[in-house]
């Protein structure tokens, strides 16, 4: 990925050093936070296909002069199962010294080719893109969706519209799970971009409406659901990232691979030795390469719904 010398982000916050807590602003606990494995009593109403309506609803109610942001509320998600806005920079009081070491340029760099993607989709149907902040942070952080850890993976909060990582996760990612490679880690924060369009859509605020009356497997079931249409916008971003000439030869692989060693089930496997398929709450490995190649191919929103489709 030819990643160096282009644009980096303004919205880095790089909260490493800074002794695990971060800046306040945190509610702590549950909450609307982090999505961890959904559990929960009966299924309520709505059906799966609100969340569709939801969407074009969004663009209709834009097109009649309302603010659908004045009416979605924020959840969000991480890369892996069991894991669980104005511009503010790095040099903000309180948020530490300016880091400006080269892992922190790349996740930068890739943050901004995601801003350039969104905003790009976002305004030809005449909206206004939320751009996300991105906290990095070494150990552990306090985020508005409570305390995570470095074990937590990357994740977003939509309490707060931020993605939170670790960088020593794309060592894990690398070295325990098999999947190196620059466009593999890019891979990692546009899917965590992919859960902040949702929740801006109301994607993320509709499944945490309906997921407090759901039985486990269900709410399991519809988190995959929630997962890999965050995969398959990460392959929209892909898709649009090529066009500009970025990528090398055997990117694509490296992001098909990360995404085939994350699966629930390859994980499971190699954690218990078995498969549970009931308890997968991202998708298989199978299922997340398709629908991150089903967005890189097509570069379609409309082709990554994962409500009304066979996932």
């Amino acid at each position: 990925m030819r990643w160096r010398g282009r644009r980096q982000s303004d919205n880095i916050d790089d909260q490493r050093g800074q002794g695990g807590f971060g800046r306040p602003g945190g509610i702590g606990g549950g909450g609307p936070g982090r999505i961890r494995i959904p559990v929960g009593g009966r299924a309520g109403g709505g059906g799966i296909s609100t969340i569709v309506i939801l969407v074009v609803l969004f663009f209709a109610l834009k097109a009649c002069g309302i603010d659908p942001m004045q009416v979605l509320t924020g959840g969000g998600g991480g890369l892996l199962p069991g894991e669980d806005s104005g511009r503010v920079t790095s040099s903000e009081p309180g948020s530490g010294s300016v880091r400006n070491d080269e892992m922190r340029q790349f996740v930068a760099t890739v943050l901004a080719e995601t801003e350039d993607v969104w905003n790009g989709i976002f305004q030809a149907n005449g909206l206004t893109y939320q751009e996300p902040q991105l906290t990095l942070f070494d150990g552990q952080i306090r985020s508005a969706c409570g305390f995570a850890s470095s074990a937590s993976g990357p994740f977003y909060c939509p309490a707060d519209k931020k993605v939170y990582l670790d960088t020593s996760f794309f060592r894990q990612l690398s070295q325990q799970f098999g999947a190196s490679g620059d466009f593999a880690e890019a891979y990692v924060i546009a899917h965590e971009v992919g859960h902040h369009v949702q929740n801006l859509i109301g994607v993320l605020p509709k499944f945490n409406q309906m997921r407090q009356s759901m039985g486990e497997q269900e709410a399991n079931h519809m988190s995959m659901q929630v997962e890999l249409q965050a995969d398959c916008f990460a392959g929209v971003w892909g898709h649009y990232t090529a066009q500009k000439g970025i990528l090398e030869e055997g990117d694509l692989e490296e992001a098909l691979n990360a995404a085939q060693q994350i699966g629930d089930d390859t994980l499971q496997k190699r954690t218990q030795g078995y498969v549970v398929p009931e308890s997968f709450n991202h998708g298989t490995s199978a299922q997340r390469q398709k629908w991150f190649a089903r967005g890189y191919q097509s570069g379609k929103l409309s082709d990554c719904d994962t409500f009304n489709n066979p996932i």
